[in-house]
């Protein structure tokens, strides 16, 4: 770790160990042991292991869910469990835990409002995540409703919510489609283009492959392996040789030019031709359905990552735009202050004729003073009611935003 920049590392732990007891407080079992890690900012990092080998303890203590029993653990240079970095990070469970009576905008609503964002920040990011991840058209339905895979997609878009700075993602494409696991791989391509660090813990190898930079394998709690993708996978004992379609002809001279210049075992030679990538191969036919208007009642395809996301600067053009926008906006409120004036200036005058009218009254019928009040009060409330339900009718019909 010492020749690490401390400066860069977002997660840094040294000797890391937890250590779960049972009843009588004895050792039950050595979840992590010794952990030396370090993550830098703006990584995609690979936490693998097969199951109890102590990814999930690992993440748990990260996010200061857990208390290691030995060594030291630092997210952005603090304490895991200081709550001001919580708003900096961004946590999709292997599980998804939704509230079900919520609908798909309810449920990143709330927990925008968890991260304090406003209401008018709350509604315009809902909106993007949820078509960002192909639910634009169940906005309304409630979670209990979704299948496993769209309920995975809410899972995704509320981890994302806060613009975090540190996204985890444990097993973030079981129960996917092809469709949402690519989208789950572009978004994380995006957020590590942004200068976000990823720490990804998924048991589909395939997906790793495709989007990590760095790897690590635990097993017993232990690092077995470490490294680099594209050096730990490397093969340095063989050739690969991509060309156009050969003929036979030109795939033997090929082979007695490899004979004569020392290749040995020719018939370890592999000559084929490539096959292409399921993946690739799944989301052609799904965009030729898509664009075919085929109907369907599961997640669409998925929508332009949010702005916010992507953190674009406004082009001089969206620049003017917003500045009209706002002065149109200050022009309505302006109309509606000089309506809500003329309105109130017409209720004051309305009950100035009614007091008249109601000291006419007192002068003729020489009612008491008693009664008197009680008429004034009665027909105050009256016409305050009213001219309330008056202004309001007004008002809404101004159409303006508040």
């Amino acid at each position: 770790m010492a020749d690490e920049n401390k400066e860069e590392l977002v997660v840094e732990a040294v000797g890391l160990t937890k250590i779960f007891k049972d009843f009588w407080n004895r050792p039950k079992a050595r979840a992590v042991n010794g952990l030396n890690l370090g993550i830098k900012k703006g990584e995609v990092f690979g936490l693998l292991g097969p199951n109890g080998s102590g990814k999930s303890t690992t993440i748990k203590m990260i996010l200061g869910l857990l208390y290691p029993t030995r060594g030291e653990l630092r997210v952005f240079g603090q304490d895991p469990q200081n709550v001001s970095i919580k708003s900096r990070i961004g946590y999709l469970p292997e599980e998804t835990y939704l509230y079900k009576y919520l609908t798909a905008f309810e449920t990143l609503d709330f927990y925008g409002a968890l991260f304090g964002l406003d209401a008018e920040q709350r509604k315009t990011r809902a909106s993007q995540l949820l078509e960002m991840v192909g639910l634009a058209h169940a906005v309304d339905r409630p979670v209990g409703e979704f299948s496993k895979g769209m309920a995975r997609r809410i899972g995704l878009a509320q981890a994302l919510v806060n613009d975090p700075d540190l996204v985890i993602l444990d097993e973030p494409t079981s129960g996917l489609d092809p469709i949402g696991c690519r989208e789950v791989k572009d978004v994380i391509r995006l957020l590590a283009s942004r200068g976000k660090t990823v720490i990804l813990c998924s048991h589909l190898l395939a997906d790793v492959q495709d989007v990590c930079q760095r790897v690590v394998v635990l097993y017993g709690g232990q690092i077995r392996a470490q490294g680099l993708l594209t050096d730990i996978l490397r093969q340095e004992d063989k050739t690969q040789i991509i060309t156009p379609r050969l003929s036979a002809e030109t795939v033997a001279e090929l082979k007695n030019f490899l004979s004569a210049h020392g290749v040995k075992d020719l018939d370890k030679v592999a000559v084929d031709n490539p096959g292409l990538d399921l993946e690739d191969y799944f989301l052609e036919v799904v965009r030729q359905a898509t664009e075919q208007k085929v109907s369907t009642a599961g997640a669409h395809a998925p929508g332009a990552m949010p702005e916010y996301l992507q953190g674009n600067v406004p082009t001089g053009q969206q620049l003017l735009q917003s500045l009209k926008g706002d002065a149109e906006e200050e022009k309505r409120k302006a109309e509606a202050a000089k309506a809500e004036a003329k309105l109130r200036a017409e209720m004051a005058a309305k009950e100035a004729e009614k007091l008249k009218a109601l000291e006419s009254l007192k002068g003729e019928d020489k009612p008491s003073e008693e009664e008197v009040k009680a008429a004034e009060k009665q027909a105050l409330d009256e016409k305050a009611a009213k001219d309330r339900e008056e202004l309001n009718k007004k008002l809404a019909g101004l159409n303006f935003k508040k």
